[in-house]
Order: structure tokens, then sequence, then C-alpha cells
């Protein structure tokens, strides 16, 4: 989901360690995602999120950019 995907591109960009405070078994979902950052982000991983594929921000900024000029 959107949410997640940016969840995972802070995550990875800030370098940030999160530390699960119930176990390292949380069940994540839409509801509980927001209770447990570690597992979410473990989450992310195991279906298949790779930090090496993010695209990095100068390029999203400059698509940002371009889309805007074509609304113009």
């Amino acid at each position: 989901c959107e949410g997640c995907k940016g969840f995972f591109r802070r995550s990875i960009t800030k370098n940030a360690v999160y530390q699960c405070k119930y176990g390292n078994n949380c069940e994540i979902d839409m509801y509980m995602r927001r209770k447990c950052q570690e597992c979410r982000l473990k989450k992310c991983l195991t279906v298949g999120m790779r930090p090496e594929c993010m695209v990095p921000e100068y390029q999203c900024a400059v698509k940002r950019k371009e889309k805007k000029a074509q609304k113009e």
C-alpha cells in the first residue's frame, strides 16, 4: 500500500533502527501496522521490498517537476 511504501522509504533513507516491544511476533495488517515499526519493516522486506530497488530522491524530484510542468 502507499502508506507502507512511504514508511519503507523513510526507514531506509534514515537508516532507522526499530525495536519490537511485543516479542518480534506482531501480526501486521491494515489496523495494526502502526503499533510496531520493527515488525512492519520486517514484513516489507519479507514481501519483497528491497532497499537497492528504491528510486533515489533526486530522481523523484525531477519527475515531480516534469509532471507539474505538464499540468501547467
